[in-house]
């Protein structure tokens, strides 16, 4: 009867999720939010974090534009990063660490407690932290840990979590904590979580599979 009731209640909050959005809205943002996860040079990803923030500035009560216009442009900082992790490169990062906390605001300001905005906070802690990690990690590391912490205890069933905890374990040299089998145990569990895993609508975020099936690969 309870996991009746729980079902019967998701699907009301998907139904009034969509009963708030109009048709055109809906129609723009399926044309973008799968280029999230095929889109890899910071360039591109400028463009298609213009085109939500566009959408975004549309509508204005609508938290998912914003938070999508956010997370292209923490991915593009990160992709300015490269390889070369642990020199200081904050004249070139800390600009889309700006814009994305800015965009991420706006979002968290029409949508509390939300799993996913706490994945982008930890995010872009993770890139101000890139930017000089010499000076900044006593700053960054434990902000965007309890940004983590904070998404996986608003919803343990989310599967960026665990690709977030992956990526970190397998950045992460072992003398400071980092692990590969750890980072493969993390990997393997934020699949089956994707597999399990219920999109609120069409719209709402999916991403991450294609890049947790890569580090998954590389891990032998």
């Amino acid at each position: 009867m309870k996991k009746t009731l729980l079902i019967l209640a998701v699907m009301l909050a998907a139904n009034f999720s969509f009963a708030q959005m109009s048709e055109k809205f809906v129609k723009a943002m399926e044309a973008k939010v799968p280029a999230v996860d095929t889109t890899f040079t910071p360039e591109n990803l400028v463009e298609l974090g213009n085109s939500f923030e566009r959408i975004a500035d549309a509508e204005k009560n609508q938290w998912l534009p914003y938070y999508y216009a956010a997370l292209c442009n923490v991915n593009a900082g990160i992709l300015m990063v490269g390889s070369d992790i642990m020199s200081a490169k904050s004249e070139k990062t800390d600009p889309f660490a700006d814009k994305a906390e800015g965009l991420l605001n706006k979002a968290e300001a029409l949508s509390k407690d939300n799993s996913e905005i706490f994945i982008v906070k930890k995010m872009i802690a993770t890139l101000r932290l890139m930017g000089d990690p010499m000076s900044r990690y006593m700053t960054y590391g434990p902000e965007a840990a309890e940004a983590l912490a904070k998404a996986k205890s608003l919803n343990p069933e989310n599967p960026r979590v665990y690709l977030l905890e992956g990526q970190d374990k397998f950045y992460t040299p072992e003398e400071f904590g980092g692990s590969k089998s750890e980072a493969k145990v993390l990997f393997d569990t934020a699949i089956k979580k994707y597999e399990a895993f219920k999109s609120e609508t069409s719209i709402h975020p999916t991403w991450g599979l294609p890049a947790t099936k890569y580090f998954q690969s590389q891990i032998k």
